[in-house]
Parts: C-alpha cells; structure tokens; sequence
C-alpha cells in the first residue's frame, strides 16, 4: 500500500524558512514522481513542485529562486525547502505521488494517484 507522510510544517514569520519532508512507503523509490501541492482556504490545490526520479524539477513561478524540491532515495523522502516566506504562502501542503512514465514533474493534481494528508504553513507578518 502506498503512504506519503508529510510533516514539517508550523507557524513562520514572514522571510522565514521551512522544510516540508514527504516520506514515502508502500512502493520502490525508482521510477516515480513526487508533487507538493498547496491549497489555501476557498482557493484551488495549486501545484508547487515536484521532481521526478531522474532528478527532473517543476516549479510553480510563484515560488522559483525560494524553493528548492529534492529527494534521498536512500531515506524514500521528498523535502521541499522553503525560504523566504511569504504570506501567501499560507496554506495546506500536501504531496502526492505517480508512477507515469515518462516521468516528467507536472502541477496538475489530477495527474497524481496518490496522496498524503497535508501539513499546514503559516507565515505570519
């Protein structure tokens, strides 16, 4: 069975940093792709990033040259380092997992089978 666990998340002030991991379980590390997902109240999910096992990265613009998504095969995690928060960035995080080949990192949600239960972000000023 696949699992997708995040933890990480917490209360931040605004210019401060987070790392969202997403440990994984259920399925081999070697052929996949691995999304973080937000969603903000009364908003829709939006992809955030995602990486593929060949190491190939999607960023969403909002969040380019302040995120950084990477992945310890060894340890079957995802981490999502988050610098210089911003308040918009509040919301719920969640990743989600697929096993499509190619395997090319996409945003689009319903592209994912798979989904952890979320940790929440907020980034006070």
């Amino acid at each position: 069975e696949v699992q997708l666990v995040e933890s990480g998340g917490g209360l931040v002030q605004a210019g401060g940093s987070l790392r969202l991991s997403c440990a994984a379980s259920g399925f081999t590390f070697d052929a996949y792709v691995i999304g973080w997902f937000r969603q903000a109240p009364g908003k829709e999910r939006e992809g955030v990033s995602s990486i593929s096992s060949d190491g190939s990265t999607y960023y969403a613009d909002s969040v380019k040259g302040r995120f950084t998504i990477s992945s310890d095969n060894a340890k079957n995690t995802v981490y999502l380092q988050m610098n210089n928060l911003k308040l918009e960035d509040t919301a719920a995080y969640y990743c989600a997992a697929d096993f499509r080949v190619p395997t090319i990192p996409t945003p689009y949600a319903n592209e994912y089978d798979y989904w952890g239960q979320g940790t929440r972000v907020t980034v006070s000023s």
